[in-house]
């Protein structure tokens, strides 16, 4: 009989207590640990036979997204460690078959292989400790190679320095002017501008030359090692003179006759040729008077002073900077440096006024009446070299004042060669500051090459500038000492170890010396101060900074500073 309404019907149903399958007591999933998973889980290869060991850890599933690397859902601290038991002993019955290497490890530097080194931490590659940074070498033979030297410790986000660079002291360094409220800033050039620059010029011509050369003593030039070629450096008291470009009378005796637009002097322009490889501050002064201009320097100014190691990665510290090795601090290294290249060219020639090469001219600079020691061995040359571009109106010419030191003999034409005589100085290679140079009295002799390319690292703004002297001057040859302390602790007494000969030319291709920019450089300056009016102007290098700032200053800038200094030395000679 069919039931008399809907609730009838729904009586007459089987009772059930909730909704879903039927409820059963076997127990299907007993024994079974529930497995913790990541949001960084990617499916890919069944078996993955490049990721073994800690490498797994770190380069294998977990590398898609480090993110999530640690972030577990779906189990506590208890459960995953059960998971973790039983994942280890379900991978401890398993033994690899394949010991072929893969590629994805190997290390190839065959052809057209690549490999990629990563510092430690970094994403994508084997964790290696105490990487420096990135170094990647891509492509085989001939292929393209790739640096990065971020030098980071903690890969992506780590430090950026050189290695042990947080344990090096932070240097602030002063400038050698200090701009006043007076001074208009011009121009302010990044050094990464100015090494783009080029312009090509010759090797100039000479104008007229002055003073006298003695000949060179070939005796220096034994084999640097051997008892014999060991000698004390001497001081001999000369008469040698710096006179700068505005107080060269024949510069200015030139100037008269318009023979040229710009007029310095080698030590000015080296400096500023060589401006990009400086780290030191310095200043110029360039002076405009019509349609000419003056490129000179002021009285005391660092452009005189022989730097030690200033391209040091770890340079000598300042005395501001707490040292308590006096000896061995910036300044007084200097002052060491300048003193060593006034005496050593005047120990290593032969005064004799018999055989002595007379140039053109007398001494332009000696006053016998006046002087109570006798001329060092000088010769000065006045050059003049072409600066003008296509587009110039009219040419316009420098004329720089170079200078020679010494002369010799060729061996086999006999014809006199002209030379410069410089000298570098060891103070102490185990001090703060001595940039991993080598010991010279043991390594001098064995690993020329090794101590030569220490110091053109240490030493490349100085180096540059007495290579660009030399060809300036259009030097033979360029001499340089090696002198160091007879005592590292004292700063008193030096001997020269040897003396190596260079060919300007070849020096400035191993240094990797480009003079058409320096010219470039220069021809940059000279035509902002061109676009301005007549006046004095400063250039200084940022203490801090790879940059050079341009000022346009009153014409009694440092006039004052210069009286104040006179009248302080005359008062201490009249003591």
């Amino acid at each position: 009989m069919a039931p008399a309404s809907l609730l009838d019907l729904v009586s007459s149903l089987p009772s059930t207590d909730s909704w879903g399958p039927p409820t059963t007591t076997e127990t299907t999933y007993n024994g079974v640990p529930y497995a913790p998973f990541s949001k960084g889980d990617k499916l890919g290869r069944m078996a993955d036979w490049t990721t073994e060991g800690k490498d797994r850890e770190r380069g294998g599933r977990q590398q898609y997204n480090r993110n999530y690397r640690d972030q577990i859902y779906g189990a506590g601290p208890a459960l995953q460690t059960v998971f973790n038991i039983e994942g280890q002993n379900e991978e401890a019955t398993f033994s690899l078959v394949d010991n072929s290497r893969t590629s994805a490890r190997t290390r190839g530097f065959g052809r057209g292989g690549g490999t990629v080194f990563r510092g430690r931490g970094a994403r994508g590659g084997p964790a290696q400790r105490g990487a420096r940074g990135t170094f990647q070498r891509v492509g085989g033979r001939g292929g393209a190679q790739q640096y990065d030297n971020r030098g980071q410790r903690g890969g992506r986000g780590g430090r950026r320095f050189g290695w042990k660079d947080y344990d090096k002291p932070q240097r602030t360094r002063e400038a050698s002017v200090q701009p006043k409220d007076s001074w208009r800033l011009l121009e302010e050039i990044d050094f990464s501008r100015l090494s783009k620059l080029n312009l090509d010029t010759g090797d100039g011509e000479d104008v007229d030359d002055y003073g006298f050369l003695y000949y060179y003593d070939r005796s220096y030039d034994k084999q640097p090692g051997a008892p014999t070629s060991i000698r004390k450096l001497n001081v001999t008291e000369r008469a040698a003179y710096n006179v700068t470009t505005s107080h060269d009378p024949i510069i200015n005796e030139l100037a008269e006759k318009d023979e040229a637009t710009i007029f310095t002097t080698d030590n000015v322009l080296s400096m500023l040729m060589c401006a990009p490889r400086s780290v030191y501050s310095w200043d110029l002064i360039i002076i405009r008077q019509g349609n000419k201009i003056f490129i000179d320097k002021r009285d005391g100014s660092n452009i005189d002073r022989v730097t030690v190691n200033e391209n040091a990665a770890d340079a000598p510290m300042e005395t501001a900077e707490g040292t308590k090795d006096s000896i061995n601090s910036v300044g007084a290294l200097m002052e060491e440096a300048t003193h060593i290249n006034h005496v050593f060219p005047i120990q290593v020639v032969q005064e004799s006024e018999t055989t002595k090469r007379d140039m053109a001219h007398e001494h332009p600079f000696y006053n016998p009446e006046e002087e109570t020691d006798p001329p060092a061995s000088k010769a000065y040359k006045y050059r003049r070299f072409d600066l003008s571009l296509e587009a110039d109106p009219e040419p316009m010419h420098m004329i720089v004042r170079t200078e020679l030191d010494a002369v010799v003999k060729n061996n086999i034409s006999g014809e006199d060669q002209f030379i410069n005589i410089k000298a570098l100085n060891e103070f102490d290679n185990k001090a703060q500051g001595s940039g991993g140079a080598l010991d010279w009295r043991s390594k001098l002799a064995s690993q020329r090459g090794a101590v030569l390319a220490t110091e053109m690292k240490n030493n490349s703004c100085k180096l540059a500038r007495w290579t660009v002297q030399s060809i300036l001057a259009k030097a033979d040859t360029l001499k340089l000492g090696f002198v160091s302390r007879q005592n590292p602790k004292s700063s008193n007494d030096h001997v020269v170890l040897g003396v190596f000969s260079f060919k300007p030319r070849e020096f400035a291709s191993q240094m990797n010396l480009n003079l058409n920019n320096g010219w470039a450089i220069v021809r940059t300056f000279a035509d902002m101060v061109l676009k301005e009016a007549d006046g004095k102007y400063v250039l200084v290098k940022d203490p801090n900074k790879p940059l050079i700032r341009l000022y346009n200053v009153p014409m009694n800038t440092f006039e004052e500073e210069a009286e104040e200094i006179g009248a302080v030395e005359e008062a201490a000679d009249e003591e």
